[in-house]
């Protein structure tokens, strides 16, 4: 853990940090990344170029043999190859410009941000398949099934490869090191560098969600042409298209409020890390009087802790408290006596 003040930075041996008479010079890095953000990234372009050939042989196949069942698939994978493109120039954005100074906090909510933009694409999709399918119910259409069958288990299969790439399996760790000095100030900062614990990547996440939906999409499809071609059923193809489109909306919704949650600072009700470091600051007649915890990118957090004591200990000594504390990689500390 590091602990400096605003104005006198402190910075320990190999770092590579700016000396203290550069510009922007910092005591310590603001890389709040995820620990498997360049995993994540190699994983969303892998599964970008295997989108978008299947996309074009799809287009130029339906072209070339008159199937609008496969131009129409491939136009629609073009929409997640869309989105899986937001969420693989944001992970490129983010490590670029990690060691930025002018993001005062680094660049680790990118990928949430790309996350929202992508759920927001996500309910689009949603709406424009229940709104075809609703379009089919009142004004049914010729359905050639064997061939859409073939485009479906065509699409289900890559769909089912890429879900495979991107699932995501945190595994992250948690290095801790301290070095710093204190001043007349009372602050202390923490920083845990570029090794995050486990954690969410909304980023990750919401391309997981476009090849996942439509996965879904191409399994209701099988199974809705399956029974169409048996039964007779021209009514079944936009009736469960519809319940598809339920279902995708539900997903952008959780996405939306994942990622939305970690863009506007508000923590989940099962987040205990503010419990935690009450439990850890306040000890005697040390009392902490103002709070503020919030995500600084996938597995760190960071954390304005104001403390008010008739015999207020060093700030190194509130440090030392709060360094068992897995995620919290940035920490202020103010101390008022009274």
């Amino acid at each position: 853990m590091h602990d400096h003040a605003p104005h006198d930075h402190d910075h320990g041996p190999a770092t590579g940090h700016a000396p203290h008479d550069a510009p922007f010079a910092t005591a310590h890095d603001h890389v709040f990344l995820g620990a498997d953000h360049d995993r994540n990234a190699r994983r969303t372009w892998i599964v970008i170029a295997i989108t978008a050939t299947m996309m074009v042989v799809e287009i130029v196949a339906g072209t070339i043999y008159g199937s609008m069942a496969l131009v129409a698939d491939g136009w629609h994978m073009s929409t997640h190859a869309a989105a899986l493109l937001i969420a693989a120039l944001s992970y490129r954005y983010a490590r670029r410009h990690a060691n930025n100074p002018r993001f005062t906090f680094g660049t680790g909510k990118l990928g949430d941000l790309a996350g929202f933009a992508s759920a927001v694409l996500l309910m689009l999709i949603a709406a424009l398949i229940a709104w075809e399918s609703a379009i089919r119910l009142t004004s049914p259409v010729t359905i050639d099934y064997t061939q859409a069958t073939i485009v479906a288990v065509m699409g289900l299969a890559v769909n089912l490869a890429c879900a495979a790439l991107l699932f995501d399996r945190p595994h992250g760790h948690d290095h801790g090191h301290g070095h710093g000095h204190h001043d007349d100030h009372g602050h202390g900062h923490s920083d845990h560098g570029d090794h995050p614990v486990k954690a969410r990547d909304n980023n990750i996440r919401a391309a997981y969600l476009h090849v996942l939906a439509d996965a879904l999409t191409s399994v209701l499809a099988i199974a809705a042409l399956l029974m169409g071609s048996a039964m007779g059923w021209l009514w079944l193809d936009p009736a469960i298209g519809i319940l598809g489109a339920v279902i995708i909306a539900h997903w952008s919704i959780g996405l939306m409020r994942g990622a939305g949650a970690v863009l506007v600072d508000y923590l989940p009700p099962d987040q205990t890390l503010s419990d935690k470091i009450r439990h850890l600051i306040e000890r005697g007649d040390e009392r902490i009087t103002d709070l503020h915890v919030w995500q600084l990118g996938p597995g760190h957090h960071g954390a304005i802790v104001s403390i008010r004591s008739p015999h207020p200990q060093p700030v190194s000594n509130y440090r030392a408290r709060l360094a068992p504390l897995a995620g919290l990689s940035h920490v202020t500390v103010e101390i008022e006596a009274i």
